[in-house]
């Protein structure tokens, strides 16, 4: 009877999973709308023409009213617990843009009471405390935070707001790009936009004093380095197709007096063209590539014609060119195919992975994955990890290495072995493996968990996720017995960790004693069954049917599945997709499905 409700889950959790297909049959999957995004994008709006965009503005703002939490604050979803970072910005937001708005008074004060609650005052200086305090040496959000509040007045007035503003070191873009890291950029490569802009608006609003040889430099720079801004822009406008950077750049210059810049029209546009029927805006445009590396990963049944169109189509996505905007060598994937995607230490083994489950029989294909590899292999940072985005910037938050990325590529370079030696990369594949593996060893918690960049959790401590981190950590070394082998001794006690973290429900949350979720229960449904059948651990049973009872029930057998906001964006930025509850469910589904069948 167990079986059979399995089998009934799965055919329906396939089928809802097959139905999310976009008329291309890829995974474009839906984010949640988020009250940050929305917060910036209405007062970019409104700094370039609050007229022309009122109606929009007008939206946004009851979107943000409608959505205000019961306490008087803001999660960065609409199902998030209220946090500093957010509701400053809908705060500031609202006292600009809400007007005599139906309910924009009453929000207005309950969120600063809420402010009041948690930093003890609405005091500029405060709130300027607050905000560095909770990014550290990392300006990437910091700085862009304390600039939407100083346009909005809730950082004090005109100059002294503005002096509150921390400078960036926008003169710095004028040097050649692989100088950054020497120079000790302040902000996420990739965020060099935002650094120009905002820096630029900072200079011309509490610039240093007329003697300060600092102001001399960056005047006679900006010429040179304003042009910059539109090289940087993607043809759709967004900057990586991120609502809250291609706002915070757009404001800025709207701020500095900056509003006819060229790329100010096409980031209008963009803003335009995200905003949903709802009047909110998501954090990026879409995951279209990683969704579908999701999708096909998950084992999800699909017929030939399928399985051919979704392989060329994830073969497209390739860069085979120096990316345009960041320097980026060939052969890696971004997290979408738009033309602000980046290439990635995800999303190019989530490519890789799902090319090798797609079986196509396409002379493209190796090549494909040699380049790939090589530009996985060229990441590598010297303590043996993978970064996200570019070697050896270690001292933020983005640029470090990594665990789940760093079993991730290895994965990846495995699952090639006959290519590879091919190819004859296999030697450096070895020697890189084993480097990877001293890394995961060296960063494993004593618990045996491993902790990830890309997913947390809020009810966790420190907002970590270590169930997750750990569960794809395994799930990504038992991918291949070979890989499995040489880290026995690892996966066998992150398995032993993560059996002691299953809820008395049968559940698992981002850490033992959480509330559990479908996407957490999921992906470690799949570690523990691919810890069996790699033969790491035994006596995994009775967790399993106990995971599966609850999955069953969370779903109501494969037919509804509530997102939870575990992944984090830039900056511990919170948002769920659509997708994640889906395509984790089917593929811990079809791994229980084997376990029972002994396939």
């Amino acid at each position: 009877m167990v079986g059979m409700l399995l089998d009934e889950a799965i055919a329906r959790a396939e089928a809802h999973l097959l139905g999310l297909r976009s008329d291309e049959g890829v995974w474009r999957g839906y984010l949640s709308g988020s009250a940050l995004a929305t917060a910036t994008a209405v007062v970019a709006l409104r700094g370039v023409d609050a007229v022309a965009n009122g109606e929009r503005i007008a939206a946004g703002v009851r979107w943000l009213v409608v959505n205000q939490n019961a306490d008087g604050g803001w999660g960065d979803t609409t199902i998030s617990g209220s946090n500093l970072s957010t509701t400053l910005l809908c705060w500031s937001a609202l006292r600009a843009c809400g007007g005599d708005g139906a309910g924009v008074r009453e929000a207005v004060v309950k969120v600063e009471a809420w402010v009041r609650e948690r930093v003890g005052s609405l005091e500029p200086m405060v709130l300027q405390r607050a905000v560095v305090a909770r990014y550290g040496k990392d300006k990437t959000f910091s700085v862009p935070i304390l600039m939407l509040c100083a346009i909005c007045g809730t950082l004090g007035e005109e100059e002294a707001a503005w002096r509150r503003v921390l400078p960036l070191p926008f003169e710095l873009a004028a040097l050649p790009r692989e100088w950054f890291g020497a120079v000790g950029l302040p902000v996420v490569s990739y965020a060099l936009p935002a650094l120009i802009a905002i820096g630029h608006a900072r200079y011309r609003l509490a610039g240093p004093a007329w003697w300060n040889p600092l102001g001399w430099v960056r005047g006679f720079l900006w010429p040179r380095i304003r042009p910059m801004l539109k090289t940087l822009q993607p043809s759709s406008g967004g900057y990586l197709e991120a609502t809250p950077l291609t706002s915070f750049v757009t404001m800025a210059l709207a701020a500095a007096g900056e509003r006819e810049h060229p790329c100010v029209a096409g980031a209008v546009a963009f803003l335009t063209r995200s905003m949903r029927a709802d009047g909110s805006w998501p954090i990026d445009t879409d995951l279209a590539t990683w969704g579908t590396t999701l999708a096909v990963k998950s084992g999800v049944g699909l017929d030939e014609g399928s399985r051919r169109k979704v392989g060329e189509w994830l073969l497209r996505q390739q860069y085979d060119v120096v990316h345009p905007f960041t320097n980026a060598a060939p052969g890696g994937w971004a997290w979408t195919e738009l033309p602000g995607g980046v290439p990635d230490a995800d999303d190019t083994p989530g490519a890789l992975m799902a090319l090798r489950r797609l079986e196509l029989d396409d002379g493209r294909v190796a090549g494909a994955v040699v380049a790939g590899v090589k530009w996985l292999l060229d990441l590598q940072n010297r303590d043996g990890g993978m970064p996200t985005f570019c070697r050896g910037w270690g001292t933020l938050p983005f640029d470090r290495s990594t665990p789940e990325l760093t079993a991730h590529a290895l994965a990846a370079w495995w699952l090639w072995k006959e290519v590879l030696v091919a190819a004859g990369l296999w030697e450096r594949v070895v020697e890189a493996t084993g480097r990877g593996l001293r890394y995961l060893k060296s960063v494993r918690r004593e618990e045996g968990s491993w902790v990830p960049l890309w997913f947390g959790n809020e009810r966790a401590r420190e907002e970590e996720n270590p169930v997750y981190g750990t569960a794809q950590v395994v799930n990504y070394l038992c991918a291949v017995p070979e890989l499995a082998e040489q880290a026995s001794g690892m996966v066998k006690e992150a398995g032993a960790y993560l059996m002691r973290a299953q809820g008395a429900d049968g559940s698992w949350g981002g850490e033992a004693g959480v509330p559990g979720t479908i996407e957490e229960t999921a992906v470690t449904i799949q570690a523990l069954v691919g810890l069996k059948e790699v033969g790491c651990v035994t006596g995994v049973e009775g967790a399993l049917e106990r995971g599966q009872g609850w999955l069953l029930e969370a779903t109501q057998g494969g037919r509804v599945f509530p997102a939870s906001p575990i992944g984090l964006y830039f900056a511990r930025l919170w948002y769920h997709e659509a997708l994640y509850p889906v395509v984790w469910a089917v593929g811990a589904m079809r791994a229980l499905r084997s376990v029972a069948k002994g396939e």
